[in-house]
């Protein structure tokens, strides 16, 4: 295809334009993870002007990730004066490697203040640089670490960095011990898949709660939701087919290996998987997607919604984190292989993922926790905020064995019987999927569905690379130093086997049933961000951070102080919008409708005095008495929203009263607002229905 990559400056194009030594240089520092020749900027950055210029760029950009989770971009042109007026188009090594915007602006979690602006963006040269198109023009998007002044990451990418370079480390170390000596990098791979909604957007544009929070603050469940299960995998509509192949055509441009897309469970909703690739690139790669989807959205009179649960009643979006470990030569150390029984290595690796899972579960639930996903984590939809794995009927056997103290066997799956002679007869993969599980082994790579829809996927994948490096370091030392290597690794593989079998669990993990069973296992059940976010500040999470150099001390109590923040920030600015909602556009309905209601008893029996008017007298009873409900809750809301703004509280007690006071009083607004929709007059009533919005496409 010739468009894949064409908006990418990619390694095809840097060996077409660069000198066969710079070439050299730049992909031994990519590829073995080396220092940058500072010599070998200035040719990459006069390269890469001149393509991009040939393209039609005129401005470049260091694209970075701040801990807002989105992306952020400062533009300069290339253009420099000369004499007579006159100018060129430059762009030096300087400006390539190193940038400098205001790192006070960005959350920062106290590390920088409005006094201490300068930060710095450095060129991640292992992300490709790519061409970014808005409103026809392009820009030369420059892949960057951000951090401050002091030297503290300020950004997702810096510490996603540093994970992978310490997996790397210690999964060598352990493939050393199995006596390989040609790999030399080992790489984390990752595939997001995007779940995410479309509304049409001139009812986007009268829904106040969309446009400012993402998600529908009021909103009666509609006669018809998602339970004839009619919407999944179901043809596509004209105008969203339309849109996921001028999407499709966006990404391939940009490199993004979109692959699958379809329909999701609910209705209106939607998903982009892609295929997988080295993590720092994919997490780069998920940002372009969520940004295309926007942009792309709007060109055919929707919006995306990437909010975890826009919708109260039906199911919300997350994303599947694909996550894998790949060796420079090629090889994916989570392949399980025919008889995996017999291969050590392999099963080394999947018991130092099983315990590091158990171990660092609740450090795996922080990862994945943000205001929206507390709506959806346990709805009969998602995973639950317990963490858990399912490593399917082969591998749970395996690890039945190991616990007995031998291996003997691997199951293998059977011929499908599917009772039709015409159909071909295949052999079924080993193992059933479990789609309930929050971590689950689907073959060659786990898959973390936890991870909420509208969050930048570094998160969850520092702490995978690091929890995993940790456990791999564990067993590399014991290793090491065993006199007997081989009953040494068999007393580590039997350990892990009988110490973490609570964290393996196969059945239904939505059931009432799986969260008990789960609580006398032991097992964490975080149910809110701002209760996981406390796990942050444990002394043995910092210590985990620092030994292996992904954040310190000072980097973790900022990422404490900033998910604290921002959780309270997210549920003020809901509750104010409610409050606007309800003054400016249902209490006025109510009203208008209510008075309809009282004239037309009034006419009528003016007409007829015999005349059975019950029918509108109930409405009317029904409707004053839920106004008189919503006024009262509404007073309620402003009352704790000032309390709340007016507290001087630390962060934790901060986030607490908004989740315990504010959020429950928004809930009981909610209600009688809903059930106002259901009694006003369709004409009358001023938003946007359910009904309307998932099924209007």
């Amino acid at each position: 295809m010739k468009i894949f990559g064409e908006n990418v400056f990619n390694e095809a194009v840097m060996r077409e334009r660069l000198p066969k030594t710079t070439y050299k240089s730049l992909t031994k520092t990519i590829e073995e993870g080396l220092p940058l020749d500072p010599g070998v900027a200035e040719i990459v950055a006069n390269a890469m002007k001149d393509w991009a210029i040939e393209k039609g760029a005129t401005h470049f950009t260091h694209w970075f990730q701040p801990l807002t989770g989105i992306t952020a971009e400062k533009h300069d042109s290339f253009i420099s004066p000369t004499k007579h007026g006159l100018v060129a188009m430059e762009f030096s090594g300087k400006e390539l490697i190193q940038g400098e915007p205001d790192a006070s602006s960005f959350p920062s979690g106290g590390l920088r203040a409005t006094f201490e602006a300068r930060g710095y963006t450095a060129w991640d040269c292992t992300s490709p640089a790519f061409l970014k198109e808005d409103a026809g023009t392009l820009t030369l998007c420059i892949p960057t670490a951000f951090y401050s002044y002091t030297g503290e990451a300020l950004d997702k990418k810096t510490p996603l960095l540093r994970s992978m370079q310490t997996l790397s480390k210690q999964a060598l170390r352990l493939l050393r011990l199995f006596g390989n000596t040609s790999t030399t990098r080992v790489t984390s791979t990752v595939g997001a898949e995007q779940e995410y909604f479309l509304v049409d957007k001139k009812l986007f544009d009268k829904r106040m709660d969309l446009m400012l929070t993402g998600r529908t603050l009021f909103g009666a469940m509609p006669p018809k939701g998602q339970e004839l299960e009619d919407h999944y995998f179901g043809s596509l509509k004209t105008r969203v087919a339309a849109f996921m192949h001028e999407l499709n055509m966006e990404l391939w441009k940009l490199g993004v290996l979109a692959k699958t897309q379809h329909n999701e469970v609910a209705p209106g909703q939607f998903e982009l998987a892609p295929i997988f690739g080295t993590t720092n690139i994919a997490t780069d790669h998920n940002q372009l997607v969520m940004d295309s989807m926007k942009k792309v959205a709007l060109r055919h009179d929707m919006v995306c919604l990437l909010h975890e649960k826009p919708f109260a009643g039906v199911n919300g979006s997350g994303k599947h984190n694909n996550w894998s470990m790949s060796t420079d030569d090629g090889h994916n150390l989570l392949d399980p292989g025919p008889t995996p029984h017999e291969n050590f290595q392999f099963l080394t690796i999947i018991c130092a993922v099983v315990k590091a899972v158990d171990d660092y579960a609740e450090l795996l639930r922080v990862s994945a926790a943000n205001p929206g996903n507390d709506h959806r984590l346990g709805a009969n939809e998602a995973p639950p905020a317990i963490i858990s794995i399912f490593l399917g009927d082969q591998l749970t056997d395996i690890f039945s064995q190991l616990q007995n103290g031998g291996l003997s066997r691997s199951l293998q799956g059977e011929k499908s019987a599917s009772g039709v002679k015409t159909l071909p007869a295949f052999r079924k993969d080993s193992t059933d999927r479990n789609r309930t599980s929050p971590f689950a082994f689907t073959g060659n790579k786990f898959e973390f569905r936890m991870v909420a829809s509208s969050q930048s996927i570094s998160g969850p994948n520092v702490v995978l690379n690091l929890i995993i490096a940790e456990v791999l370091s564990q067993f590399a030392d014991r290793l090491e130093q065993a006199t007997d290597f081989d009953q040494t690794l068999q007393e580590i593989l039997k350990e892990t086997a009988k110490n973490h079998k609570r964290i393996l669990f196969d059945g239904n993990g939505y059931s009432e049933e799986w969260v008990e069973e789960a609580a006398k296992r032991g097992l964490p059940n975080i149910s809110s961000t701002v209760d996981a976010a406390l796990v942050l500040m444990r002394q043995s999470t910092i210590d985990l951070y620092e030994k292996h150099k992904v954040l310190n001390r000072t980097e973790l109590e900022s990422r404490y102080e900033i998910n604290l923040e921002q959780y309270s920030k997210q549920i003020n600015i809901e509750a104010l919008t409610m409050i606007d909602m309800a003054q400016h556009q249902i209490i006025p309905a109510a009203i208008k409708y209510s008075t309809q209601l009282a004239n037309s008893i009034i006419a009528i029996k003016s007409a007829s005095s015999a005349a059975d008017v019950s029918v509108q007298e109930e409405l009317l009873n029904a409707l004053c008495s839920t106004l008189v409900s919503l006024k009262a809750n509404l007073t309620t809301l402003e009352e704790d929203v000032q309390v709340a703004n007016a507290m001087t509280n630390d962060a934790y007690e901060h986030g607490v009263y908004y989740r315990d006071v504010v959020f429950k009083a928004m809930e009981a607004l909610r209600h009688d607002g809903d059930k106002l929709e259901t009694i006003i007059d369709a004409d009358i009533w001023p938003l946007p229905t359910y009904a309307q919005m998932l099924f209007m496409l």
